[in-house]
């Protein structure tokens, strides 16, 4: 049975913003559907196991995600949505034991993951925004999430999530301008025509520019060349990431960085995160050294 709508109180810090997979009835590899792509080597629809899945929700080749195609698998990431749709708001019954409910499960689980997305985002922003006249629409926002969130699964189905999505980016905006002010103001700065919101850089190389400040919200970084660059104060927000070289480049203190993010990024033991961000597993484990023409090792 879904939990009491109004015992669902969820805690609004980044630890309960982290994917548990153990407490999750696999509702990634099951609720969502993929097409067969690079990033899955096969077709998959929406509300039907995965294939690898294991009869006890854990997956069968999770060591070999990679190697065999399933890298989509190794990238996503749920934001704790997992967890809180399994064991709160439908009180450790899984689909399997209720095939009654997964219909509502699976769409109960989309809708969370985006909000809890927003709450991802939202902590960061309160953070930047503590001292400024941007910190209430901030925890107003952060509350109303929670307010939907408190709700249970009659109220997250009915809210309107874009709505929220699209106020949250709205502020998300202005944190982002803020923040980078610093940046822009320095001596010499002159904005790069390139780096822009929604910029196509595929497979730039882009060591040679100064990106601290800069606006890539929304950027296509697909496969860019971004090595022992210095990502201070930029905005990532929404910037696809896949492939892009991060060996050696500091994004400690670049603004709205995901998880899923750097999952899909190329980095090494010298790429600095944010202490939020775990370095994932597939990153080479030593920082990359210099080969004899001058481009760094893989």
């Amino acid at each position: 049975m879904p939990f009491n709508d109004a015992s669902v109180t969820p805690s609004d810090d980044r630890s309960a913003l982290r994917a548990n997979c153990a407490d999750c009835f696999a509702l990634c590899c099951t609720a969502f559907g993929f097409q067969r792509s690079a990033d899955f080597p096969i077709d998959k629809p929406a509300g039907t196991p995965c294939q690898n899945l294991a009869d006890d929700f854990s997956c069968t080749i999770h060591e070999s995600l990679r190697p065999r195609g399933f890298r989509g698998c190794t990238v996503f990431d749920c934001f704790g949505a997992g967890q809180l749709v399994s064991q709160e708001l439908f009180g450790g019954t899984s689909w399997r034991e209720r095939p009654d409910t997964s219909a509502e499960m699976f769409r109960t689980f989309g809708a969370v993951r985006q909000l809890q997305e927003m709450r991802w985002y939202l902590v960061e922003a309160a953070e930047r925004a503590s001292d400024t006249d941007l910190a209430e629409p901030v925890d107003q926002l952060r509350a109303e999430v929670v307010r939907v969130l408190d709700g249970g699964t009659a109220e997250i189905l009915a809210a309107d999530v874009d709505g929220l999505r699209s106020a949250v980016r709205t502020v998300l905006v202005d944190i982002s301008e803020e923040a980078r002010g610093g940046y822009l103001a320095g001596a010499g700065w002159e904005v790069d025509d390139a780096l822009q919101p929604s910029a196509d850089l595929v497979g730039r190389d882009l060591r040679d520019r100064r990106l601290c400040g800069a606006e890539l919200r929304g950027a296509l970084l697909i496969g860019a060349d971004l090595r022992g660059t210095d990502l201070a104060g930029v905005d990532l927000l929404g910037a696809d990431l896949r492939g892009a070289r991060l060996d050696g480049a500091d994004l400690a203190d670049a603004l709205f960085l995901t998880q899923a993010q750097v999952n899909a990024a190329r980095g090494d033991a010298a790429t600095l995160l944010p202490a939020t961000i775990d370095q994932p597993g597939h990153w080479t484990k030593s920082p990359s050294t210099s080969t004899t023409d001058g481009e760094l090792s893989p």
